[in-house]
């Protein structure tokens, strides 16, 4: 019979103050093989620990239950805690009496406490038949891929890259810089923005460590943390690269002009361009869709002037197969689509444009050379509105959630609008002001007395153009009066929304988005870096909406994640996995096709099912769906739930 030992924490009052702890531990201590019971008010406290190291000493304990939190909190730290004293960590298990007992019978103390010893008595029942696992440990690779250019992907590069470690950087479009490359400046000390990108940009360039894909996505991944298999497909660009020198005579010469994306509709580009001025890499990319070579034919002018020969009009999409160890996915934000949104006349009213509309105006390098002038006649707006929370906040029609940048975007935007327009007046209507970080708040509020810039709290209800005005009506909740403005121009600050094709790619990586389709963490508190599969991390927009500072924050902190993960020759993996009966499998394939890991295939020789250990994340998929009952997960057998039903059951 094995020695059992079984530990109460309190967490405080989220248990104690619910069940009754001390009643709990003295009921558990009479059960037959429970040679220890103890209760302590933080188990999880460097003091709770060492309770459980001197009873495993003291009493020869075989294996433990700690009644507690989640197994997602802390788990691990009871396991290292009973390692330590040469016990098998996979000997310990976790009975959850707070979010699954304390927490939801908040009222009902009795029952609670009925309850939680049953739990207790149903993890005893398990770790009775729990098995001595051992660490499986798989072989890594020590190279990275980034997708996503953006000042996130290029913090994680250059971090990694400093660290020592060979970094693939991928970036779906033809130079680096994500939504960074538009802005003017950036808050809340106005610097200008594009000078500090272009040397991180440059730096990503030049060094030996990143190799550098731009205009490329990935398009298959397989394998499993420390050896993915990627295959990236490079866009043909139709230059070869080797040979341009980014001189831009091909750009001049190129008789195509379409609207172009990048400068929000307010500009033009050249069928054959760079993304923007100055762009890293500089150089050009011919866009097949605008060219007149690739329509019809009848244009050959970019091959003729280029002085370097580079102009490669039959060149093809190319396929470069690469293995990295862990990927980083930085894939940036988009803005709510402006077709959606008819009733701010955005798409409909020329002199209505977004924030990054409004950016590319204030840029030096943008269409207007950084004056503020109305798109529709070219003269300076005198009055001037801005709109706030712009299909954010807005659960009946659109986004639910903050996209957290706006207002200090909005205050900066009206505060060089006052800059440059001295006698202009900016009407800025907003929900609530949200400033929470590092300077925001003195930033608001500095702008505002100063400026005098004139915030009116409500919704706008409707914006339509009359008589050359653009009219906006809303209402200031304040004085409770209804509000009619005739704007010069109205600048959205609408929702960040993720960046197109970001569940397609997460499905690649298996990984998961949550409803508005972000990336989702593994736990947002305890691993706020890492995806729900391993060797995949998240870093900036992709995650959710965030400023710059937060962004080159936690890129910094998945690319420390990363080096820990990697700064060993192998990696260790948990055991508790599924493992097929060989002698019951029929070699069926219904595993193989619904395990959701890639976990799974037939063994052609044997004509059985085998589990790939390093694939499989034992969610157990394969065990419901097997006829023959021949899967089961490693400590968490049949068998062994079973007897755990039957302590609820009996």
């Amino acid at each position: 019979m094995k020695r059992l030992g079984v530990f109460i924490c309190h967490c405080g009052a989220n248990i104690a103050g619910t069940v009754d702890v001390k009643s709990v531990a003295e009921k558990i201590g009479k059960t037959e093989d429970v040679a220890h019971s103890a209760d302590y008010i933080y188990m999880c406290s460097e003091p709770g620990q060492q309770i459980i190291r001197e009873a495993i000493r003291g009493k020869g304990l075989d294996g433990v239950v700690v009644a507690c939190c989640s197994p997602s909190m802390h788990e691990n730290t009871f396991r290292k805690a009973v390692k330590s004293q040469g016990m098998n960590p996979y000997l310990c298990e976790i009975a959850n009496i707070r979010e699954q007992c304390s927490w939801v019978h908040q009222k009902e103390k009795e029952e609670a406490t009925r309850k939680a010893e049953e739990i207790i008595q149903a993890t005893l029942e398990k770790v009775r038949r729990n098995d001595s696992l051992e660490a499986i440990a798989v072989a890594i690779n020590r190279r990275v891929l980034v997708v996503g250019g953006g000042i996130a992907g290029i913090t994680a590069s250059l971090d990694l890259a400093e660290g020592g470690y060979e970094v693939i950087l991928l970036e779906r479009e033809p130079a680096l810089g994500g939504h960074m490359a538009q802005l003017s400046r950036t808050f809340p000390d106005l610097d200008p923005a594009f000078s500090g990108l272009f040397l991180k940009a440059s730096e990503v360039e030049r060094h030996p460590k990143i190799h550098l894909h731009c205009y490329s996505e990935l398009e298959d991944v397989k394998g499993y943390v420390g050896n993915f298999e990627l295959v990236i497909r490079k866009k043909a660009t139709s230059v070869d690269r080797g040979r341009c020198t980014g001189c831009g005579i091909c750009i001049e010469n190129c008789p195509v002009e379409y609207v172009s994306q990048f400068e929000r509709g307010m500009g033009i580009r050249k069928a054959i361009d760079t993304l923007y001025p100055s762009s890293v890499p500089n150089k050009p990319v011919i866009y097949r869709e605008h060219c007149r070579y690739f329509i019809d034919g009848s244009c050959h002018r970019c091959e003729e002037v280029c002085p370097e020969k580079a102009i490669d009009f039959k060149q093809e999409d190319e396929r470069i197969s690469e293995k990295v160890g862990a990927v980083v996915v930085a894939t940036g934000y988009e803005l709510y689509p402006k077709e959606q949104l008819g009733e701010y006349g955005y798409g409909e009213i020329p002199d209505v444009i977004d924030g990054l509309g409004f950016e590319r105006m204030l840029s030096p390098n943008g269409p207007t050379k950084g004056k503020i002038i109305r798109p529709s006649d070219g003269k300076v707006p005198k009055e001037m509105v801005f709109i706030q929370c712009v299909a954010s906040r807005d659960p009946d029609r659109y986004m639910p959630y903050c996209s957290r940048i706006c207002c200090m975007v909005t205050a900066k935007h009206a505060k060089i609008y006052k800059e440059q327009v001295p006698d202009g007046q900016p009407y800025i209507f907003y929900m609530d002001i949200r400033s929470d970080c590092k300077g925001y708040e003195e930033f608001l509020q500095k702008t505002i007395e100063e400026k005098r810039l004139l915030y009116l709290r409500g919704r706008v209800s409707r914006v339509f153009q009359d008589d050359g005005r653009v009219r906006v009506l809303g209402v200031d909740t304040l004085t409770g009066k209804m509000v009619e403005v005739a704007a010069d121009m109205v600048v959205l600050a609408t929702a960040i929304v993720p960046s197109n094709g970001v569940k397609d790619l997460a499905a690649k990586l298996r990984a998961t988005v949550d409803r508005h389709g972000f990336l989702t963490e593994a736990h947002i508190k305890l691993y706020p870096v890492e995806s729900s599969t391993k060797g995949i991390y998240l870093a900036g927009c992709g995650q959710s909406p965030k400023d710059i500072s937060d962004t080159v924050s936690q890129a910094s902190a998945t690319a420390s994640k990363i080096q820990a993960l990697l700064s060993t020759d192998k990696l260790l993996q948990d055991p508790l996995i599924a493992f097929v009966d060989e002698e019951i499998c029929s070699g069926c394939g219904i595993c193989v096709e619904i395990c959701p890991y890639e976990a799974r295939e037939m063994d052609p020789h044997r004509g059985i099912s085998m589990v790939h250990s390093a694939l499989c994340q034992g969610c157990g998929a394969c065990i419901a769906s097997c006829p023959n009952n021949a899967c089961e997960l490693r400590n968490g057998s049949a068998s062994q739930v079973l007897r755990m039903v039957d302590t609820f059951v009996s």
